[in-house]
């Protein structure tokens, strides 16, 4: 039997190799997903459509809403996360327009 200090300690780095692990998932499923907004700045470009779609950006940002809602996820968090993602992938749609 373990002292509650050694099983705190072991658990401690139980989570944190989790979150360590889900924070690499995070950041290549970000890079995948920039890839395809990528590929969709350059047909937008070259089909001279606009780099902003809000109508688009308001169906995901309402489809995340209910995702974190199922995730026990902050609405509020995910949708100023998703902000922040769409804010970036108009800017790069935007210098593939210039």
């Amino acid at each position: 039997m373990t002292d509650p200090a050694t099983r705190a300690a072991i658990l401690l780095k139980e989570h944190r190799e989790s979150i360590d692990r889900l924070d690499a998932i995070l950041v290549y499923t970000l890079g995948e997903r920039f890839k395809h907004t990528q590929s969709v700045g350059r047909l937008k470009a070259e089909h001279d459509l606009p780099p902003s779609d809000p109508a688009r950006e308001a169906t995901q940002i309402a489809r995340l809403e209910d995702l974190a809602k199922q995730a026990d996820l902050d609405p509020e968090f995910a949708k100023a996360f998703l902000n922040f993602i769409i804010q970036e992938v108009i800017q790069h749609h935007q210098k593939h327009q210039q």
